[in-house]
């Protein structure tokens, strides 16, 4: 799925500017995951990518407009919904999907980062945003497909119960120093599939 935009590094190019991006948003990760949004400079990004820094400011101009790019990029990237068959099969595999980039130890401080830098930048909240409605939006038609199985109640709102998987995982990841194993994925996926099929989710009014 495309994320629309026309902000500085957000449209997506072909051949040696590709390869230009691709090296840079690496290079992003890279810092973002070692020293926080604070610590992010184009200058470091741009040795680190091994790209001229005129290229660097030419394309993203700012902090904030690489991270957005990079959030854009991860979107896209991420890998496609799971369909199993069940419900509970299916938001076991969101769930686990979650729980291992979550875990992984650059994965997980590069989300920290900027769900921090969320906090106080307009931009970047505003991108977080963007990548957690593309994902969201990728998985919510598994719900729609339980929904027409009779698994659930007609009126579930898929788009909350996709929500109500991955929060406990966020909520560890960002409140305790515990590892997250694919036993809190799966109680998640439990959780979040009784609480839809006893209408939880079914929208009011």
């Amino acid at each position: 799925m495309r994320v629309e935009g026309t902000d500085p590094g957000t449209l997506r190019p072909g051949g040696r500017t590709a390869r230009v991006r691709a090296s840079v948003l690496e290079a992003a990760g890279d810092a973002l995951a070692e020293h926080g949004f604070a610590g992010l400079d184009l200058a470091d990004i741009a040795r680190r990518a091994e790209v001229g820094k005129t290229t660097v400011y030419r394309r993203w101009g700012t902090v904030t407009g690489l991270v957005a790019d990079l959030l854009v990029d991860m979107a896209e990237q991420s890998l496609p919904r799971s369909e199993t068959g069940s419900l509970l099969g299916d938001l076991r595999a969101n769930a686990r999907l979650v729980q291992r980039t979550l875990a992984d130890p650059r994965q997980g401080a590069l989300f920290k980062a900027v769900i921090a830098a969320a906090a106080c930048e307009v931009r970047t909240a505003e991108a977080l945003h963007r990548f957690y409605d593309i994902r969201v939006e990728e998985w919510a038609p598994c719900v729609q497909q339980a929904v027409d199985r009779g698994e659930v109640p007609e009126g579930t709102d898929a788009r909350e119960v996709i929500r109500a998987v991955s929060a406990p995982l966020y909520y560890r990841l960002l409140t305790t120093g515990d590892h997250l194993d694919e036993a809190a994925a799966d109680r998640a996926a439990q959780a979040a599939e009784a609480a839809a099929r006893a209408g939880a989710y079914v929208r009011r009014g």
